[in-house]
């Protein structure tokens, strides 16, 4: 599980690609070593691993704001350490995790300076501008915290804010740390949901989580660290295994589903410590058949759905689609054939679509 790139992760080009990246700080031990991954526009990326496994220096690697020992981050095919500061943070927007805030600036100040890269240096925010804070303000639920100064608010408001900030920046890709810390149920789901919003009209997304259900529900690749160097990256259903959390975390974890009304959502739940340790990941191979029903409330994703089913035609046997006029939804059925590994990443990469249901039946 050292460094590798399952064969199910991409190739080509990609808006942001990390190619062996390894790190270790003066007079301390390696703590990233050959660091692979890539990612592009509309994608997510969750990034997991116990406390100490280097999750945040990976972030802070990425963006050159530490500098690798070895290998290099690549935006659109270029060294990021080439690009100019000024250039780069127009494209790219960073949340820390969030610490106590000294600083007198209201909240709606502090979201207004996420336009500060797309704002000249003796320019003065536009109407646009504060049309843009407001925006994100609202659609985190976080505009009765404008007038209000970010030492007095709650850190989980605070990270509510420096999210919005980020999002003001309005980044080609977003890199959050952590971004469900110190938040409550509700705040962690508008987060998320922002977050894969954001995806669908096609911003890359990268965020740390020591919640490994977030990334099946969330993400469609994953990068798992351990202490002990090793990584992981590929497609979600494939790096956030019950025996790769085993490996990473020390301990027995059970990967199940949950039905809603709408979709099938996995979730995870630790079950005891282990000492035990898995070599690599285990990967289902076997052909099964499947089905895949998903029913449509507007065409609005029709584009990224279709683009899903044509990434996994090899494993398409048989397709039919009804319109149902009287709701104006459109169901789509699907038979296919396959590596059962195939068709978990296939309905998992649809289930990350918004607006829309899922369910898989397997033989």
């Amino acid at each position: 599980m050292n460094g590798q790139i399952r064969n199910d992760a991409r190739s080509g080009d990609a808006l942001l690609r990390i190619e062996n990246g390894s790190f270790a700080y003066k007079s301390g031990p390696q703590i990233l070593k050959d660091i692979n991954i890539e990612l592009d526009p509309g994608e997510i990326l969750a990034v997991l691993g116990p406390n100490g496994a280097g999750k945040t220096t990976l972030l802070r690697c990425m963006m050159d704001m530490l500098h690798w020992q070895s290998g290099r981050s690549l935006l659109d095919g270029e060294d990021i350490r080439s690009i100019p500061a000024s250039k780069l943070w127009r494209r790219m927007a960073y949340v820390p995790q969030a610490r106590s805030a000294a600083v007198s600036y209201t909240a709606f100040q502090t979201v207004l300076l996420g336009r500060s890269s797309r704002i000249g240096a003796f320019s003065a925010p536009s109407a646009e501008d504060m049309k843009v804070a407001e925006s994100v303000m609202e659609r985190l639920g976080i505009s009765h915290l404008a007038d209000k100064p970010c030492y007095a608010i709650s850190g989980g408001e605070l990270q509510m804010v420096l999210i919005a900030r980020a999002m003001a920046a309005e980044p080609e890709i977003l890199v959050l740390d952590e971004p469900e810390s110190n938040l409550d149920f509700k705040n962690q789901l508008i987060v998320l949901d922002a977050m894969t919003a954001l995806a669908a009209e096609g911003v890359a997304c990268i965020f740390n989580t020591h919640y490994p259900a977030h990334a099946l529900q969330r993400a469609g690749k994953a990068l798992m660290l351990s202490k002990d160097g090793k990584s992981i990256f590929g497609e979600t259903t494939g790096v956030v295994t019950e025996e790769n959390i085993r490996h990473a975390f020390g301990v027995e974890a059970l990967i199940g589903e949950v039905e809603t009304p709408h979709n099938i959502m996995k979730n995870v739940v630790a079950v005891g410590i282990s000492e035990d340790s898995a070599e690599g990941p285990a990967v289902r191979d076997e052909t099964i058949l499947a089905s895949v029903t998903v029913i449509m409330r507007n065409n609005d994703h029709a584009a990224l759905i279709n683009s899903a089913f044509r990434d996994y035609n090899h494993l398409l046997i048989g397709r039919m689609g009804l319109p149902h006029r009287r709701s104006d939804k459109y169901i789509i059925t699907v038979m296919l054939e396959g590596p059962a590994a195939d068709i978990e990443a296939l309905s998992h990469r649809l289930s990350l679509i918004p607006d829309i249901s899922v369910k898989t039946t397997y033989e």
